[in-house]
């Protein structure tokens, strides 16, 4: 099965295709062809802009977009650089806060769009909703990102006038739904660097990825004796799975204990690494302590010993560039939704070796190429590991996301959100009795603390009362919270579309909830 660059027979013969958007994710945009299509075919307008930046809606809540919040002289930090010795972030006082807020940028012809928050929000709709008549505060960014009109109006138009099922259909909308099916992989191995869309195998999240991996490689690889080596840092979704398969396999998972500021002990690590350890499964990025290993010298330190690594990107790949062929990783996954797209969708890479040896996980249709009761051969990966119909228009959003998201310039985002985050720490140090959890020095803009005389609960719940969410709990990492003596903790994880505002009325929230108590 060949793999299209773009589905150039979703275009109206009468219309012709646009050209490439600028910094787009591909030469072509297949998602705006998509959305172009289906605003043609329903009789709903023009085809939607390339570019990622509307206006707000008539009426809601802009005050954040255009001015400082009431009673704060602060506004968002400017997306230049991250912060160095040169130019630091000042503390988190009135008097040396930014007052002043970027123009909106505009990318270099055939270049990215310069990045600034103000400009990404207005294409989020719920963003300019209130929750218990404030305006809406998103900080459980973590747990899902919030979803840009461009992924909205795509689900939207491709049920309204696309929906077919997809690879077996001769009919036209079946061949135009399997060439944006496709063409959303061949979006997803661009985005991560993998050298083919073959190398891209769809899952619904990070949590199937990872478990997908441990039932075929796993099953297949692991024996008695056998390692697999997994940090304490790690969600539970990277640690039960190999716990499920080591016992079916008599393998062992070992943790990799961790250093008083969140950092994998690496000299440990070395240590634990033998000829025993077939498996290093390591996340890019922490999700309740912000932490970033150093992947890429794990993964190269894995390899001398001979074992695979499965690197977990669920937290990464919203905050920083990935290229799964820099990283060396042999297994990388990652979710949709953390990504500003859609539930229920997510990819698994593979390097093509390993792949080719990967037995099937379910059967059913669309992984096999014939079928009588003596004998069934299966079609080649990626389909082999893809039985049943897949999330097509989850696959569709997924796609429409990552050409959003990569509009941008991804350095400029991720200076911003470290930026941000430095500015967020200085001002939860004002609030009394608040202590932050993991102090790495690589990490994204993940802030899980506790604050004396509260319970995390109590602490969401003070907040949701002033339109901030936030998330409380064990956040499905209880072997690192562990690792501070605690079971729970509240977590507020930034985007690229939250602001310093947004950061004041955290905070401001909180020294009243002190003062209340």
């Amino acid at each position: 099965m060949t793999t299209p660059d773009v589905p150039r027979s979703l275009w109206p013969s009468t219309a012709p295709a646009p050209d490439a958007p600028a910094g787009g994710l591909m030469p072509a945009d297949p998602a705006t062809a998509l959305a172009a299509a289906l605003a043609m075919i329903t009789g709903t307008g023009t085809a939607p802009s390339t570019a990622p930046v509307t206006d707000p809606p008539t009426g809601t809540v802009t005050d954040s977009l255009t001015a400082p919040a009431t009673g704060s002289a602060s506004a968002t930090p400017v997306a230049t650089a991250a912060p160095s010795a040169a130019h630091p972030v000042q503390p988190a006082t009135p008097s040396a806060l930014p007052t002043s807020v970027p123009t909106e940028p505009v990318g270099l012809p055939g270049q990215p769009a310069a990045f600034s928050p103000e400009v990404a929000r207005r294409d989020f709709p719920i963003l300019h909703r209130t929750v218990n008549g404030h305006p809406l505060v998103w900080l459980d960014n973590g747990a899902t990102t919030q979803k840009p009109r461009q992924v909205i109006e795509t689900l939207a138009g491709f049920y309204g006038s696309a929906n077919s099922n997809i690879h077996r259909g001769a009919h036209t909308m079946a061949r135009e739904a399997t060439e944006a099916y496709e063409a959303g992989r061949a979006a997803v191995a661009q985005f991560l660097g993998a050298a083919s869309p073959d190398d891209i195998v769809f899952v619904r999240g990070t949590t199937e990825g990872i478990n997908l991996v441990a039932q075929t490689w796993g099953r297949a690889n692991l024996g008695p004796g056998d390692d697999i080596l997994v940090p304490v840092l790690e969600h539970h979704s990277n640690i039960v799975p190999w716990q499920l398969i080591a016992k079916e396999t008599r393998a062992r998972v070992v943790p990799v204990p961790l250093q008083p500021d969140g950092q994998i002990d690496l000299d440990a690590y070395a240590d634990l690494l033998s000829m025993r350890t077939q498996l290093v499964a390591v996340s890019q990025a922490s999700n309740v302590l912000g932490t970033v290993p150093p992947v890429r010298e794990m993964t190269a330190l894995a390899h001398r010993y001979g074992a695979k690594v499965l690197v977990d990107g669920a937290q990464a790949v919203a905050h920083f560039p990935v290229d799964v062929q820099d990283l060396d990783a042999d297994f990388y996954v990652f979710s949709g939704h953390k990504l500003f797209a859609p539930t229920g969708i997510g990819a698994l890479y593979a390097k093509p070796e390993v792949m080719r040896n990967m037995a099937p996980w379910q059967g059913g249709g669309n992984m096999i190429e014939s079928v009588d009761f003596t004998r069934t051969t299966y079609a080649p990966v990626p389909h082999l590991l893809e039985a049943g119909t897949g999330h097509i228009s989850g696959v569709v959003g997924l796609l429409s996301a990552l050409n959003w998201l990569t509009s941008f310039d991804r350095d400029a985002i991720a200076a911003y959100e470290t930026s941000l985050m430095a500015y967020a720490q200085q001002a939860l140090a004002t609030v009394p009795g608040l202590e932050l959890l993991g102090s790495a020095p690589d990490r994204i803009a993940v802030l899980t603390f506790t604050l004396a005389g509260h319970d995390p609960s109590t602490i969401a719940d003070w907040l949701d009362r002033d339109g901030i969410a936030i998330r409380a709990g064990h956040h499905c990492a209880q072997p690192a919270l562990a690792h501070y003596g605690l079971e729970s903790a509240a977590r507020a994880s930034l985007a690229l579309y939250n602001t310093s505002e947004e950061v004041d009325k955290l905070v401001a929230s909180l020294h009243r909830l002190q003062q209340a108590a």
